[in-house]
């Protein structure tokens, strides 16, 4: 039996090294760093209110994100954690929103915990360094007034 070997020429591609002609240092295998995606102004506040109402934040977390009479609707909404779920972690279904006019969204969220879903509705309002900044805020159509 006649056996014949081959054997391949070591080249640079062989050890490693990366292919002739190109160009960029990337490996095969080599983590790529992620991309930052832009998150719209509405889904990044439905994720701040909610970390709030379900008491995995402090109120004043959201301290310097709010305008107007939100932060005391926070301040009277927060105690009783009207996003809590026992057991379940609560996380946005959906989240939707409109622009009236430029400078001001106002958007709404199906929250869910389990089998239980709640309405979230909020509204940004853009300041004068460009930061958006929630201005109100009403959890499952009850709207939360500043009245004493």
């Amino acid at each position: 039996m006649n056996r014949t070997t081959t054997s391949t020429p070591t080249t640079a591609f062989s050890t490693g090294a990366r292919p002739p002609g190109r160009r960029d240092p990337r490996r095969p295998g080599a983590v790529r760093p992620q991309r930052s995606r832009h998150v719209p102004p509405h889904e990044l506040f439905a994720e701040r209110l909610l970390a709030v109402l379900s008491g995995h934040r402090p109120v004043h977390w959201m301290l310097g994100q709010t305008v107007g009479e939100a932060y005391e609707q926070l301040v009277r909404l927060a105690p009783g954690t009207p996003l809590r779920a026992r057991g379940v972690r609560p996380v946005i279904r959906t989240c939707r929103f409109s622009q009236p006019r430029p400078g001001v969204v106002e958007a709404s969220a199906s929250i869910a915990a389990g089998e239980q879903v709640r309405a979230l509705a909020f509204r940004l309002e853009r300041s004068g360094d460009l930061r958006w900044r929630c201005a109100a805020v009403e959890v499952g159509g009850e709207r939360v007034t500043t009245d004493a």
